[in-house]
């Protein structure tokens, strides 16, 4: 979900004026928006095409290398893997390829160096991105926690897989069930699970189906809580008659994604990817703006992950209808909630606290939402520093003994 607003607004406001900018630019132009290296091919094999007219190459070797480049910002040391999760759980009607085929699929893993015996944190992203976006936080969370964050499966280098789920419920089941076989395959029990908006959905839904598992479960402007039924705006309602409206909601319900529009504008793809990142971490930034070479790393980064095949992306409008609303809403399983919970909201988050304020006043479980300053749906960037404070002082209990009183929320940050 995080990134589909902002490619929507920009594409909307400034599309016409894009493609002129962008059909005058001198071909010289089209690597640099993105780094040189993404056009590894072009010194081996010329090309008929004008280099204007040429896609930029992707795949998930490229993934890997822009993920590695945008990681060298990170001084923790790292491995990275690709952990084998099969071809589908046991039992489960829920297949992870196309008709017969027993090919394995793989969940891209990093894995940060911490000390012995720190309790272990994982780290799941949201729609439309992969774990390189927490690129701002894994040194101070590495303090305290051994890090893990992945791409879920059909997101950035982890396998795409052909996306045949038809439902809500096939859909929940590809992306929990396929975390499930990779928490067993890295041998892993009691740690804090961490997701953010799409990713919040997901980790949600796996806590309420594993919770044995779970220590501690930290929903960063997760999706997914409200229902089109019962939280539809008036104003929505009559956008959806119009038909501007009715034309944004047939798209919705053909998947037509953010991905698409990307892939779609070839080579001139790098600079859209640009003038978002520049714009939503820069200019409209809520928080702290990006830095150039940290905006140069995370757009060649976006890129690729955004191009490459349409596998995850495809569980939109099975898990959403049209303005974000849950087809099978956590509000209504608040009741069932079995770990304790954090949710971390940016002050300035279009994801709206209420919902979880609401399912709170159902939970049987410790459960406290804080609000972080100077930030918006992507607090983790937005406001690094009042995010690594809200993560500690929700895991408390779980670091050092003695310095179980040192976290006390940042000036600023309010638990509400």
């Amino acid at each position: 979900m995080s990134v589909r607003l902002g490619l929507r607004r920009s594409i909307s406001t400034s599309l016409a004026k894009t493609m002129a900018q962008e059909l005058n630019s001198s071909a010289a132009t089209i690597p640099s928006a993105t780094d040189a290296t993404v056009t590894p091919t072009s010194t081996t094999k010329k090309s008929l095409w004008p280099s204007v007219l040429r896609w930029i190459p992707t795949s998930t070797d490229h993934i890997i290398s822009a993920e590695k480049r945008l990681l060298s910002l990170v001084k923790t040391p790292y491995t990275q893997e690709q952990v084998n999760i099969g071809s589908g759980p046991p039992g489960s009607k829920v297949k992870w390829f196309r008709s017969t085929s027993n090919e394995p699929r793989f969940i891209n893993t990093v894995t940060f160096d911490s000390k012995e015996d720190s309790p272990t944190l994982v780290m799941v992203h949201g729609y439309a991105a992969s774990q390189g976006f927490f690129f701002r936080n894994f040194d101070a969370l590495a303090k305290h926690f051994r890090v893990i964050a992945i791409d879920q499966l059909g997101w950035g280098g982890s396998s795409r897989p052909d996306f045949t789920c038809t439902s809500t419920e096939e859909t929940e089941a590809w992306f929990i069930d396929s975390f499930e076989e990779w928490r067993k395959a890295k041998n892993l029990s009691n740690f804090v699970l961490l997701g953010h908006s799409f990713g919040g959905y997901i980790a949600a839904k796996y806590a309420l189906k594993h919770p044995e598992h779970v220590q501690h479960l930290i929903l960063v402007g997760p999706a997914g809580f409200t229902s089109e039924t019962e939280h539809k705006s008036e104003a929505l309602t009559k956008f959806q008659t119009t038909w501007k409206g009715a034309v944004l909601n047939h798209l919705w319900e053909s998947n037509f994604t953010p991905m698409k529009v990307v892939r779609g504008f070839g080579p001139f793809g790098p600079n859209l990817v640009r003038k978002y990142t520049s714009a939503r971490f820069g200019e409209y930034s809520t928080g702290e703006v990006l830095a150039e070479e940290e905006s140069r790393l995370l757009t060649d980064y976006v890129y690729h992950t955004l191009v490459a095949k349409a596998s995850g992306e495809l569980c939109l409008k099975h898990i959403f209808s049209f303005g974000a609303f849950a087809r099978s809403p956590l509000l209504q399983r608040a009741s069932e909630w079995k770990v304790p919970t954090t949710f971390i909201y940016g002050l300035k988050d279009w994801m709206d606290y209420l919902g979880a304020d609401a399912a709170r006043k159902n939970m049987n479980v410790p459960c406290e939402i804080i609000r972080v300053p100077q930030a918006g749906h992507f607090v983790f960037l937005d406001n690094a520093k009042g995010f690594h404070s809200a993560v500690l002082h929700g895991c408390r209990r779980f670091l050092s003994p003695a310095d179980a009183g040192n976290y006390p929320l940042e000036e600023g940050l309010t638990s509400v």
